[in-house]
């Protein structure tokens, strides 16, 4: 009879567990790609509202919408890496599903700065994943929080950042602009631009490899 004395192997199949796959240096460019874009986001807002009537008005929103919604992938790309939202597959699968969210909602708002393409059929249905991925990113700041893999104000920055849509769209339903504007706005740059200077000021926050 042979007697095993070495250590079994452990299981990696039920529950890996992942580590960062991100360096601090790319976590660093990464959150001021996010600030970046919130900043696009709350020029057009202060400068023409978030609902302009006129064309030119709606083109500038639409872009710096756009923008901003191109530095939440880097915001889910940061996510993603450091399996901030945990480590079993719904955990992570959210992360993917809020990226297909949010594909469909960032076409729909360069589209729709384009004035030729801007009453085009393909672009109503189009139109609801703005709010969608919104929702969604508010859900993933939740999961964040709780599942506390990050750390600090890594770990509560997201829920403050990603409320921005349970914060303004009752905001702007009660107070419309140019009031809900504002309110829309200071929420993103105390939101979300701030995150992204956490994640640039303190990567290690989020578990990035030094």
């Amino acid at each position: 009879m042979t007697i095993r004395t070495e250590p079994i192997p452990a299981r990696t199949d039920l529950n890996p567990v992942v580590t960062s796959r991100i360096s601090a240096g790319a976590t660093r460019a990464l959150g001021l790609a996010l600030t970046a874009g919130t900043l696009s986001w709350v020029a057009a807002i202060f400068t023409v509202g978030n609902n302009p009537t006129d064309s030119l008005g709606q083109t500038i929103t639409d872009l710096g919408g756009g923008l901003f919604q191109l530095g939440l992938f880097a915001l889910l790309a940061v996510q993603l890496r450091t399996a901030a939202t945990g480590t079993s597959r719904v955990a992570r699968g959210m992360l993917y599903v809020e990226h297909v969210l949010l594909t469909v909602a960032t076409v729909w708002s360069f589209a729709h700065a384009v004035p030729a393409l801007r009453d085009a059929a393909w672009l109503v249905p189009m139109d609801l994943f703005w709010p969608l991925s919104m929702l969604g990113m508010f859900v993933i700041g939740l999961k964040i929080l709780f599942t506390a893999r990050w750390k600090g104000a890594a770990r509560v920055w997201p829920t403050v950042a990603e409320s921005w849509a349970v914060v303004t769209v009752p905001t702007f339903a009660i107070l419309g602009s140019p009031l809900a504007d504002y309110v829309g706005g200071v929420h993103l740059l105390i939101g979300y631009a701030m995150l992204g200077v956490i994640l640039a000021a303190r990567p290690q926050l989020t578990g990035a490899r030094a």
